[in-house]
């Protein structure tokens, strides 16, 4: 939702500034979020994208853990983002 006086941002460029925000450096983490982001944020709902970004505020050994299987977020919506992104892109071991 936007102000009255804030125009809604272009979708094309909201997905562009998301995919720069998804790119972590690690690579076994860009190989998963950066084609998830191209593919399917654009599709997602007001809330999806809240969980992802929130998503995105974990440091990247916690994410790498959780993309791996080798730990389990304690918050669901978390836990079901990521399978989402495990669903939609390459494994990561």
């Amino acid at each position: 939702m936007t102000n009255s006086g804030e125009p809604k941002e272009d979708s094309g460029l909201a997905t562009r500034r998301m995919w720069w925000r998804s790119r972590r450096g690690l690579r076994e983490l860009d190989l998963l979020l950066l084609p998830f982001v191209e593919d399917v944020y654009p599709s997602l709902g007001d809330a999806d994208r809240a969980v992802y970004l929130r998503l995105l505020d974990n440091e990247d050994p916690e994410l790498l853990a959780w993309f791996t299987g080798r730990a389990v977020p304690l918050d669901p919506e978390l836990s079901a983002m990521i399978t989402l992104i495990r669903s939609h892109g390459r494994p990561v071991s």
